[in-house]
């Protein structure tokens, strides 16, 4: 009976010193490092990695030093560890090089962060860095939102691009009930190499101007022979119709389908015409229309069916206008900035979901919703023998493939080659493809074996305890 009683008071008597060491160690003063930055420094051009850095002085060496970036825009910050080097006494030197492609007008807020041995951090002073082309001699045109960049023309040549592109904001703003603020950079590249090189390895090759929405600048391949052509009024004020769009949805959850971003842009800049309608009219017959749930995302490559997409997203909002009016078309536009799903901004607008407005716009040109075309299931197969289910038996599996059903429509040949300028469609601004959602990559086994893992360290814990609780018990 006393010995439990002498181990309890032993254990107290532990127990009160280490909550007096506890005590001491707390109230014992640790000096902070004393850390400073000098105002950090960037380069940024056009074909080169982004070069960042800065000096800091601190009396104790930091354990690491890290880049902050982000978008003027917002959004989460980028972080990447510094390459950090001593340069004397109580200095150090951190820079990071980014590699990578950045369009022109890129600009990003970055500063240095100090992360020291004990855990606590020290931030630099914030600084922007913009991209630049130094290929070029840049001028620069501002009107009330656009700020032209151009190299080659004379000033009637960029005046008359500027008076494009603010008519065109100015009636994409007045459809869509937005009001843009901020300036608008606009580059006009007199040729095809000095465009490509600008927006980057990957371009396609039927690309005339891009609008990049979450940087604002748009970018335009336009002659200065060209200006007094019509194709320039419709690329200017499509790309720009873009921006405005963005603006009218923008949200963090969900974008609107690309068929609909790319359908306003056109009926804005050419409203429908007879070569998109009779192209979308002729595909419904055949029975190769495309539904607008195959649009809702990046269009197809190759020429014909590149340009129909642009022909049906045009023909779909044309006929959503028709049915039900501007205003309609507004209200189903702005409601994505709510962050709604397809479903519910059509629902808000028309009453009925995405699929019911495809259903009526495919029974307006006579065509009916084709039926899905994708990969079929395999015939099943037998497998090895030694495979078998948790009864025993054989199971079967699919093996081989197997083509389309007999009776099914086939899809009617294609031109391999990219979409020109001056197809039978008409000229046509081709936007660049934004970037698809990217995969998640990896090994696929990392995850059953942390499983593993954590469960052989949950059962060696589980042991453990019984084991402690049995000598406890015994003594």
């Amino acid at each position: 009976m006393n010995r439990p009683a002498g181990r309890r008071g032993v254990t107290r008597l532990i127990i009160l010193s280490v909550t007096l060491l506890a005590g001491v160690l707390a109230a014992t003063p640790v000096r902070a490092a004393d850390v400073s930055f000098e105002a950090p420094s960037a380069v940024a051009r056009l074909g080169e990695p982004l070069e960042f850095r800065t000096t800091l002085r601190s009396d104790v060496a930091p354990d690491r030093v890290e880049l902050l970036s982000s978008l003027p825009t917002g959004g989460a910050s980028s972080v990447e560890i510094a390459e950090l080097s001593e340069r004397g006494g109580d200095s150090y030197e951190a820079s990071v090089a980014e590699t990578g492609h950045a369009v022109p007008n890129t600009t990003l807020r970055y500063r240095f962060r100090a992360v020291m041995p004990d855990g606590t951090s020290v931030l630099g002073p914030e600084a922007t860095a913009t991209v630049v082309d130094p290929s070029f001699e840049w001028r620069t045109l501002e009107g009330s939102i656009v700020r032209l960049h151009w190299y080659e023309g004379d000033e009637g040549f960029a005046r008359r691009a500027l008076e494009i592109g603010e008519s065109a904001i100015a009636r994409a703003s007045e459809l869509l009930g937005v009001a843009e603020t901020e300036p608008l950079d606009f580059f006009i590249y007199a040729s095809e190499p000095a465009m490509r090189a600008a927006l980057g390895p990957g371009t396609r090759e039927n690309v005339g101007g891009q609008a990049n929405a979450s940087l604002r600048p748009m970018f335009g391949l336009i002659e200065p022979s060209d200006i007094g052509s019509d194709w320039v009024d419709v690329l200017v004020e499509h790309e720009l119709t873009h921006l405005v769009f963005d603006t009218a949805v923008r949200n963090a959850y969900h974008d609107p389908p690309r068929w609909l971003n790319e359908g306003v842009a056109v009926y804005l800049s050419e409203g429908l015409s007879l070569g998109d309608s009779s192209s979308v009219r002729a595909a419904a017959e055949r029975g190769a229309i495309i539904p607008l749930d195959a649009l809702g995302g990046l269009f197809p490559t190759t020429r014909d069916r590149f340009n129909l997409a642009y022909a049906e997203s045009v023909s779909a909002v044309s006929f959503f206008i028709e049915t039900y009016g501007e205003d309609r078309l507004v209200e189903l536009i702005r409601s994505y900035a709510g962050g709604v799903t397809d479903d519910e901004a059509f629902t808000i607008a028309t009453g009925a979901d995405l699929a019911a407005f495809d259903e009526a716009w495919l029974a307006s040109l006579g065509a009916e919703v084709p039926p899905p075309f994708g990969p079929r299931p395999a015939p099943p197969g037998p497998l090895p023998p030694d495979w078998t289910a948790g009864t025993g038996d054989p199971v079967a599996a699919p093996t081989g493939s197997v083509s389309p059903g007999s009776g099914e429509p086939a899809e009617p040949a294609e031109s391999s080659e990219p979409a020109e300028p001056g197809s039978t469609s008409g000229p046509r601004p081709r936007p660049s493809p934004s970037q698809g959602a990217g995969a998640c990559g990896g090994n696929s086994d990392v995850r059953p074996l942390l499983l593993a893992g954590g469960s052989a360290v949950v059962g060696l814990l589980i042991v453990g305890l019984l084991f402690v609780s049995r000598r406890r018990r015994g003594v």
